[in-house]
């Protein structure tokens, strides 16, 4: 078998019909399944089986499709890192960034487009865990997280852990100091909630680990209409400092709460045993030469 016979399979098995794989791979029927027997023929096995008007994988079909999935990325990969030999001056810089994180990244982008400015981009955001995602089925090669999160197929550059802080309305006495959440728990609360950004979690998680019960009145997934509430008075909020970097034209006092109690750290990602493109090369190196600066 060839790189081109295991993609044929690839498409038979993915879109479950012979007309519609031929069709995808812009070829007619025939001559594909001519290629399906003759797989079927060299390995000695059933590959798939119908199923009324679709075609069902079996078990070493199965086998089959894992590895084809393989060999396909390898053969891509091969063909980037040929392309790409040199200094990375072309190509393009895939990147996800969690919701609520990397203030400074539009900087970082600037002072790259200067040193590159051949390099296009796919810039996605989302939640820190889909991100892991998609880094994983190399749809994004880079991605700024939030942590703590399982990252043992990923290498990893801490970033910096960003802190929280307590935000009430201008209308509130201001504390200025920093507080323990012991200080703030019998305050009304209306925390963050954005699906999928570990900010409800890890406040929630902080106030149990120290068998607090906070008042919390509430929660929010649109950051504009939380803001709007805590400077009319509503109620109070714990927010990461990326929030009051975005929003800043708000009428609010915010006191930084204990980093010991609460806090999270964010990273940069990318597969670990996998190729990474000259540019996301370039790029980790830049955001590390940032951080020795």
């Amino acid at each position: 078998m060839d790189i081109r016979q295991l993609r044929y399979f690839i498409a038979i098995v993915e879109e479950k019909k012979i007309s519609a794989a031929a069709k995808r791979l812009h070829m007619s029927q025939p001559p594909l399944s001519q290629q399906l027997k003759a797989m079927e023929e060299e390995l000695g096995s059933p590959l798939v089986e119908r199923s009324g008007k679709y075609l069902e994988i079996t078990e070493a079909g199965k086998t089959l499709y894992k590895y084809a999935l393989k060999m396909d990325q390898w053969m891509e990969e091969a063909k980037m890192e040929v392309k790409e030999v040199g200094n990375g001056v072309n190509g393009r810089l895939t990147i996800g960034v969690n919701t609520l994180s990397a203030v400074e990244l539009p900087e970082l982008l600037r002072q790259f487009q200067q040193q590159y400015p051949k390099v296009t981009y796919k810039i996605q955001q989302n939640e820190s865990s889909h991100l892991c995602k998609l880094v994983r089925d190399r749809a994004i090669e880079l991605a700024i997280i939030r942590l703590p999160l399982e990252l043992n197929s990923f290498s990893v550059l801490h970033l910096y852990t960003e802190p929280f802080y307590f935000i009430t309305s201008k209308q509130r006495h201001s504390i200025d100091r920093e507080l323990s959440l012991a200080d703030i728990s019998n305050d009304p609360l209306i925390l963050p909630s954005t699906e999928g950004l570990g900010v409800h979690y890890l406040i929630s998680e902080a106030f149990s680990r120290l068998q607090l019960q906070p008042n919390m009145i509430g929660e929010c997934s649109d950051i504009t209409l939380l803001m709007d509430l805590i400077s009319s008075d509503f109620a109070a909020s714990i927010v990461p400092e990326t929030v009051l970097s975005r929003h800043k034209e708000y009428s609010i006092h915010a006191s930084k709460i204990s980093s010991t109690e609460l806090s999270a750290p964010v990273g940069l990602i990318w597969l670990k045993h996998h190729y990474l493109s000259a540019a996301a090369q370039n790029f980790v190196e830049l955001y590390k030469k940032k951080m020795v600066q």
